[in-house]
Formats: structure tokens, C-alpha cells, sequence
């Protein structure tokens, strides 16, 4: 870990631990968020966590940059590192197929496995909570295994349906909401991710896992699973 203070804003410092993103970086990331927001109380407006980086955003009626960077300094200081294994994990149930995940034959082709085996891959590992954003409830989960590591798509689609579970360079996720994205799609799940999050109590939180597991068409539609397909380019 080394420590790095970036200005994000007039009221907001980026405080930069690592350069590369690794699950071993949640248990210094997990111990600064709780050193950060003891140090800084009720002039915290927001912290956000992420692969690498903090977000400290405050109150600068209350506090100048001086002592905001001060602050920050002072509480890392002889930072240790959190045991991750605290986190929760969650078994989201996801329905693989093309209808719903139209990059699912042809990640598994790109690669040389066969669909099958792409989903056993996909679901052999439990992911780290790296960051949440993009829309409420959206997890950052990672690391993929390298050999399924597949880049964004060109052209993004205009409307990916709730649910959606996909893949992005080493990085899975899963979409809380109707909405725009540019992820390769494998799945769905009907677990309501956004309703979770309306409610002010998000389902993931950063240093959580999250293990995926393989239902049919059948389980899926009685959990109450919308199966309308994804069309390629919606």
C-alpha cells in the first residue's frame, strides 16, 4: 500500500492506495473506510470505496483542505489491513442462456469452451464487492479468471433489462435495472437487486462475495424471472 492524495474537487480528495486491481486490496481498502469516517465524523458528506481508491468528500465549511488532508494522513497511519472473511456471501441464482445472454455462445466460442463449460467457469468462483456505483445496487465484482476475460462491446446497447449478468475485461456484475450498458451479457437472475437499494439497504456491499449459481428456464420463471429475451443490439 502506498499512499497517494489526488484532488477530486474544491471539496473532495481522492486518496489513492494501490495502482492495480487485486482482491487482496479490499482488507487495506475495508480498515481506511472505517479509519476515514471515525477521523472526519459529521463534516463526512460521502465516502466511496473502490478497487484502488477512496472518495472523500466534505464539508468545507467545516473543514479546509489543510486539515481535510491532514485528517486523512493522520488516520492511515499505521493502517492494517481488515480480515475480508467477515463479508457475506450471497448465492444469486442466474439462468444462463442465449435468450437472455446473447454474448454467452459467443464468449464461450472466443475462448474455445464449450456454453457449458463457460458457465461452470463463470460459476466456480466467488467474487469479491469491489466497488458499488453506475445505479443502485450495482456491484463491481471481480477478479474473472483471466481466460474469460472479455473486452466491452463496440457499440454498447441502448436497453439491457434487470437483471442481466454479465462480463466485462475481468470484472462481473449485475445490471439492478433497466438500463444502457456495454457489458457482455450470460444471464439473468430474478433477484431485485433495485429493490433492495430503493429501500436504502443495498444487497452488496464492498468486501461481500457473490457466487453465482446455475437454475433452469423452470426455476428461474418460479422465482418470478422475466423471460423476455435480450435482442443483440436493443
Amino acid at each position: 500500500m502506498k499512499l497517494r492524495l489526488e484532488t477530486a474537487a474544491m471539496d473532495a480528495l481522492t486518496v489513492r492506495l494501490f495502482d492495480t486491481i487485486d482482491e487482496g486490496n479490499m482488507g487495506w481498502i475495508m480498515a481506511a473506510d472505517t479509519a476515514l469516517r471515525r477521523a472526519f465524523g459529521e463534516s463526512l458528506i460521502d465516502l466511496v470505496p473502490s478497487y484502488t481508491t477512496l472518495l472523500v468528500h466534505y464539508d468545507c465549511r467545516v473543514l479546509d483542505f489543510a486539515e481535510a488532508t491532514s485528517r486523512i494522513r493522520a488516520s492511515l497511519s499505521g493502517l492494517t489491513p481488515v480480515d475480508t472473511h467477515n463479508g457475506r456471501l450471497h448465492d444469486i441464482p442466474v439462468w444462463y442462456d442465449a435468450s437472455v445472454g446473447p454474448e454467452l455462445p459467443v464468449v464461450a466460442q472466443r475462448i474455445g469452451i464449450s456454453v457449458d463449460a463457460l458457465i461452470a467457469r463463470h460459476c466456480g468462483h466467488d467474487y469479491c464487492v469491489f466497488a458499488l456505483g453506475f445505479a443502485p445496487g450495482y456491484g463491481f465484482m471481480g477478479l474473472v479468471e483471466e481466460a474469460l476475460a472479455t473486452p466491452r462491446l463496440k457499440t454498447p446497447r441502448q436497453r439491457v433489462a434487470a437483471g442481466s449478468v454479465g462480463i466485462a475485461e475481468r470484472q462481473t456484475a449485475i445490471y439492478p435495472l433497466l438500463s444502457p450498458g456495454g457489458w457482455n451479457i450470460l444471464g439473468r437472475t430474478a433477484v431485485p437487486l433495485f429493490e433492495y437499494a430503493k429501500r436504502g439497504e443495498p444487497l452488496f456491499q464492498p468486501g461481500d462475495k457473490v457466487r453465482f449459481k446455475a437454475i433452469d428456464k423452470a426455476e428461474f420463471e418460479a422465482a418470478g424471472g422475466d423471460t423476455t429475451p435480450l435482442e443483440e443490439r436493443a
